[in-house]
């Protein structure tokens, strides 16, 4: 099965010609209706690409759009709209869309955008995969970011998807304080927003998975009134033996 696209288009015919076509293109289509149902359904599965209408039941394709960028900046977003100003266009681009897309419009012209947001999308992972590794190593601990298995003071287990969520989050920023604030908009749900004692939860949590010393912890480290960091006290040890190493010769 091909590249994943969540379709999000309430007018049934529409849809349903956009999901046939898309599909004999070789691309595996999951369509919704409404912008709550879209917004669940992004949250619950792994998607390549979005395209959404903007005018939809419940919830509009900006507010879509908004939501899914807190929870994923990088995937590709185009715009389906029967509005056609240029005040229209950039507002769309301006709520985090790739690319815009008019009613009517041609289905070949579709497809090719489609094309090429897809192959700009791989480009761009491609260019970033070395940013973390699939499988994180921390001193003796590990984490597989695809299948959720890690390895912790206690031996093997699995992390939850917030869990999991978190850790990456803190990893991609090593060394720099998140805050509270971001951890909430990307980890957690976007409408209804737990208080930060949830935050605080997860991180004890993740303590006694990796840290010898949950109470004075080498990896997951506290911002006091800001949020948390990610640090690896052996990598710098390693960086300062080399360093060294390099003076003395």
């Amino acid at each position: 099965m091909g590249d994943r696209i969540l379709l999000v288009e309430d007018e049934l015919n529409l849809q349903h010609a956009l999901k046939l076509n898309l599909e004999l293109e070789g691309y595996f289509v999951q369509v919704c209706g409404t912008g709550t149902e879209a917004v669940k359904t992004f949250r619950d599965q792994k998607f390549d690409l979005v395209i959404l209408d903007i005018m939809l039941p419940e919830m509009d394709g900006l507010m879509v759009c908004e939501n899914i960028r807190l929870y994923d900046n990088h995937i590709p977003v185009l715009f389906l709209s029967a509005k056609n100003t240029a005040e229209d266009r950039i507002n769309g681009l301006k709520k985090g869309a790739d690319d815009y897309l008019t009613k009517p419009f041609e289905l070949e012209e579709l497809i090719l955008r489609v094309q090429k947001l897809l192959q700009k999308s791989k480009q761009i992972k491609s260019t970033n995969e070395n940013k973390i590794p699939k499988i994180f190593t921390f001193g003796d601990n590990w984490i597989n970011f695809e299948s959720h298995e890690a390895k912790g003071i206690q031996g093997n287990f699995e992390l939850t998807k917030k869990e999991l969520m978190l850790m990456r989050l803190l990893i991609e920023n090593k060394n720099q304080v998140v805050s509270r604030e971001h951890i909430l908009k990307v980890v957690w749900d976007y409408t209804v927003i737990p208080n930060t004692r949830t935050i605080d939860n997860f991180v004890l949590a993740l303590r006694k998975y990796f840290e010898k010393d949950p109470k004075l912890p080498s990896y997951i480290q506290s911002a006091r009134g800001i949020g948390y960091r990610f640090t690896d006290p052996n990598e710098h040890s390693s960086e300062s033996l080399l360093t060294q190493s390099l003076v003395e010769n």
